[in-house]
């Protein structure tokens, strides 16, 4: 006989984790399928472990610039075994983490690769060889997403590389190929350039990071090109050729002229493909639209009994964007079951903020200046430079630029852009105030304080309306 849930979450990323301990918190009897790591690509092979990598390059490089703090490190150095020993070891931390809230809040874990056989039914393939058979009457799809591929150069895992192999190096690239400049590439750019590699982005579109407002995008280039990268815009790799020695790449550059050029490595991160197949969505008719799962705003699908959370549903591709689907998804199934005392939110993505872990650091939440534009708002543009500001002096840390846009009849906040320092904890004081629909008094009325980098938030609101006082 099956076991009995009132919810079932395929899939343990931070969508799906989070899902299951609302439902559980909620008084659903739960369960939680994982065919690799509880965590999912996030915590194990994605955002945590990147960031620790990160860490280690952003220390690596502050030693080798001590003397501009009147301070001497000495021979400056690195043990790349020993650096991502300590991604992997905060990773696995955090996995253990996770199965400690699983157990705290009485989900039931089954470690295995699941399908969906019928109405409220799974099959689980255990990985220890054994199966079984689970029922319920809602089941939450959170299979995420995995690396997309170039068609006619797979990653072979010692010259090619995908971002999971990028994140356990068996050897340091002297000469570094990253294709795609979102976040994912040039974070690894980043990391990479710190450590002594000679890096080349290249990007099809004409600027790096493209989802971000031009002014950032432009500002970013113009840092990590005086670090050492090379960066090409408009550009396309032809074709890709991995030997003993190294990466063949065959690059057509912006003239139409196809140059060879010889790497060591080659990380590509150009886009992710969404894990749709063999987990029974075409045998139950749930509808795919580009290869994503077509939801609601609740997490729905197309199939009563069945919802979608996270990577798999489409972009934004965000950890956080999965977790507050996953929420979503877990209040409206109680609801349904006789629970009045939730009421799930519908979720804003114009609110979801979006970072990049480089230095300097990029966030943004909301409309671009230009896609405000786009939009026929009639705008209102502040900016507040670093260099303006005493907390970043102090720390040496003076490049980029906060900039506001806001709607010049309402005083509602479009859109916020940052680059520099900590701005990646910064922007969510923006995000608070998109949220609760705070106006520009709001904000020029609160105060910040005294020295902190937040200060260039309100001077930056200052300057849309002409009030600016650092400048």
């Amino acid at each position: 006989m099956a076991d009995q849930y009132d919810a079932i979450v395929l899939g343990s990323g931070p969508g799906g984790y989070v899902a299951a301990i609302r439902c559980a918190q909620l008084g659903l009897k739960t369960a939680i399928v994982e065919r690799e790591n509880l965590g999912g690509i996030c915590l194990n092979w994605g955002c945590i472990p990147t960031k620790a990598l990160l860490r280690s390059g952003e220390v690596y490089h502050q030693m080798k610039h001590a003397e501009s703090y009147g301070l001497s490190a000495g021979q400056v150095g690195f043990d790349l075994a020993k650096v991502v020993a300590r991604s992997r070891a905060v990773a696995k931390q955090l996995n253990q983490g996770v199965a400690h809230l699983m157990k705290k809040n009485k989900i039931a874990v089954h470690m295995g690769t699941g399908k969906l056989t019928g109405s409220g039914k799974m099959h689980v393939d255990l990985n220890d060889g054994k199966a079984v058979d689970l029922e319920a009457k809602h089941i939450i799809v959170a299979t995420g997403a995995r690396a997309r591929e170039l068609p006619f150069a797979q990653s072979d895992g010692k010259r090619l590389w995908t971002y999971r192999h990028a994140m356990v190096p068996e050897t340091m690239p002297t000469e570094l190929l990253v294709i795609g400049s979102g976040a994912i590439g040039i974070e690894f750019a980043n990391f990479y350039n710190d450590l002594g590699a000679k890096v080349t982005v290249v990007e099809m579109v004409d600027r790096i990071v493209p989802a971000e407002d031009e002014e950032v995008s432009a500002a970013l280039r113009k840092s990590l090109e005086k670090q050492g990268m090379t960066i090409l815009t408009g550009v396309g790799v032809q074709s890709l050729k991995a030997d003993g020695q190294g990466v063949a790449a065959e690059i057509k550059m912006a003239d139409g002229k196809v140059a060879p050029h010889r790497f060591s490595h080659c990380i590509v991160a150009v886009g992710i493909v969404h894990n749709i197949e063999g987990i029974g969505l075409e045998e139950l008719g749930v509808a795919v639209d580009k290869g994503r799962i077509t939801i609601d705003d609740y997490g729905r699908t197309s199939v009563s009994g069945v919802w979608a959370i996270g990577d798999v549903t489409g972009a934004p591709w965000l950890a956080h964007k999965a977790s507050h689907e996953g929420i979503t998804a877990a209040e409206s199934i109680a609801k349904e079951l006789g629970n009045r005392q939730v009421h799930p939110h519908v979720m804003d993505a114009r609110n979801i903020p979006g970072c990049t872990y480089c230095h300097p650091q990029v966030a943004s939440v909301g409309l671009s200046e230009a896609k405000a534009r786009e939009a026929g708002y009639e705008v209102r543009v502040g900016k507040f430079p670093a260099i303006g500001n005493g907390k970043a002096i102090a720390l040496g840390e003076t490049e980029g630029f906060i900039k506001t846009v806001f709607d010049a009849k309402t005083g509602e906040l479009l859109g916020a852009h940052m680059i520099g320092a900590e701005v990646t904890e910064l922007i969510q004081g923006y995000t608070v105030g998109k949220t609760a629909e705070l106006v520009e008094e709001d904000f020029i009325n609160t105060i910040y304080p005294h020295p902190t980098l937040s200060e260039m938030m309100h001077e930056s609101v200052l300057a849309a309306y002409d009030r600016v006082l650092h400048i």
